[in-house]
């Protein structure tokens, strides 16, 4: 999905990917039982571009759809 972009910006992405997915955890314990609203498609901004994501409680998901890196 982000082939060609520079490899500071792919572990920028991993990095806040994580941190996405620690907080998901956190916040939804019982993802399984989550009877809310998905939250919809959100923006993370990291050194060297962006992503879109969204977080699905109830498939215990953290999907990335999205990558963007900043032209050279």
């Amino acid at each position: 999905m982000a082939a060609g972009a520079p490899q500071a910006f792919i572990a920028e992405v991993e990095k806040k990917a994580d941190e996405l997915v620690r907080a998901a955890e956190a916040l939804h314990l019982h993802g399984l039982a989550y009877e809310g609203a998905d939250e919809g498609a959100k923006h993370a901004f990291v050194t060297g571009g962006f992503f879109a994501y969204m977080v699905t409680p109830r498939s215990q998901l953290v999907t990335i759809w999205q990558v963007t890196s900043d032209p050279m």
